[in-house]
């Protein structure tokens, strides 16, 4: 049976970078930086003091110029990120307007990394108070599947309702397995991606206990995040959400959508080594690369460009590289890795799907997204598009073909494999 053709047709931004698609993507492609301080004295005696909050026209966003204090109160900040994301990806898409057999056959997958460790705290104080003082809420604001309940009721999306949570590869996960979901004629249409919004004193203090967050360069926030660079020293948290549409092909030119990029395959494997560190050998990572490959049925040779997880940690960064190396069994000559962290910092459960968007629009204008702040590599051999984006020219005239990395706690790891759509 021949397999069902998926693209990319619809995508949705906020971020760090950006209130939109085209903010975020021209602010990426500028080399600008989306992370800042961390004031006020809940932070003053934590180490790390940077992080990247959602920002609109450089300041940050704010919710309640789009959302009613009632929607705010039955929502957490991540579902509404995925709301506002969803609507500009639909439009995007020219699918707003759907009759009520195509919503059937219409689905969502939106994942969540961590709930809002901030809202847990507070309605536990208010529980001191007495049970009343208890939210009717609580419960469907800290459910990690809610944003994309909301999506679907919203819509009336009567497809796969759909939610994971994979940690740091929660958005990779989420469109690889709606990827799935059409190609395999569960759905014509998927909504997806990951969404997160919990920076506060307490996850960032609990990330600092694993020594996981860069400590170094708190009076310069816009060189704290650098992947592959020598002096990188941890991750920077960040918060957000982008979320694509994914159609079948006849779906997509029956609905005169645009057509991003074509999704080819989807590899997944586990590291089977650590809680929190990566197999120091690489192996998790290689073979959900390696899978992807072998899914979308190429040689590894037609990839030309790998949008990393690089998160800006010592050790994960490196065993990234040596994966990638062993990928491509050490013929990395025209095949360029750059990781988008450094600009925006890492959203955990919104990393892989918004890092899927701009790996997508990477291939749609030929444009390499930048590294920033790397200024010195321990790896001289491989093109990391260090600080300034390049052009990405297809090789022998062939289509532009990138492999995604997400890779989370828990040694689960994900590669989405991307192309230009012919």
């Amino acid at each position: 049976m021949q397999r069902r053709r998926v693209v990319v047709t619809g995508i949705g931004v906020l971020c760090p970078l950006g209130s939109t698609l085209k903010e975020s993507w021209k602010n990426l492609i500028e080399s600008r930086c989306g992370i800042t301080k961390l004031t006020g004295p809940e932070y003053e005696t934590l180490p790390c003091k940077v992080a990247a909050f959602v920002k609109e026209n450089g300041q940050k966003f704010d919710l309640s110029k789009h959302f009613t204090k009632s929607q705010l109160k039955s929502m957490a900040p991540a579902t509404a990120y995925a709301l506002l994301a969803a609507n500009e990806a639909l439009t995007d898409s020219n699918l707003l307007e759907l009759s009520d057999e195509v919503k059937f056959k219409t689905g969502v997958a939106i994942g969540m990394g961590m709930v809002d460790l901030q809202d847990v705290c507070s309605t536990y104080e208010a529980l001191k108070k007495g049970y009343h003082h208890v939210s009717p809420f609580f419960v469907p604001r800290i459910l990690p599947n809610l944003a994309g309940g909301q999506i679907s009721i919203k819509y009336g999306f009567k497809g796969p309702n759909h939610s994971v949570s994979t940690a740091c590869a929660t958005g990779a996960h989420a469109i690889g397995d709606s990827f799935r979901f059409i190609r395999d004629g569960c759905a014509d249409i998927m909504v997806c991606g990951g969404t997160e919004a919990c920076i506060s004193p307490l996850s960032i203090a609990a990330f600092c206990r694993l020594r996981a967050l860069c400590t170094n360069f708190n009076e310069d926030p816009t060189k704290s995040s650098r992947p592959f660079d020598k002096q990188r020293d941890g991750f920077v948290m960040g918060e957000g959400t982008a979320i694509l549409v994914l159609q079948e092909l006849d779906s997509a030119l029956k609905h005169n959508s645009k057509i991003y990029a074509e999704v080819l395959g989807y590899g997944l494997s586990g590291d089977a080594s650590h809680l929190t560190a990566p197999s120091p050998d690489g192996l998790g990572a290689f073979l959900a690369m390696e899978r992807a490959v072998k899914d979308a049925q190429l040689d590894v040779s037609e990839v030309s460009y790998v949008n990393a997880h690089a998160t800006s940690t010592p050790m994960g960064d490196a065993i990234e590289v040596k994966a990638i190396k062993k990928l491509f069994d050490n013929k990395t000559e025209g095949v360029a890795v750059s990781s988008t962290k450094g600009a925006h910092g890492h959203l955990l459960g919104a990393a892989g799907n918004l890092e899927a968007a701009f790996t997508v629009k990477a291939i749609e204008e030929g444009v390499l997204p930048p590294t920033l702040n790397l200024e010195e590599s321990e790896d001289a051999g491989i093109n990391f598009v260090p600080v300034r984006s390049q052009r990405w020219e297809a090789r022998k005239r062939r289509r532009r073909i990138a492999l995604k990395n997400a890779f989370g706690f828990g040694g689960t790891n994900a590669s989405l494999c991307f192309a230009e759509y012919k």
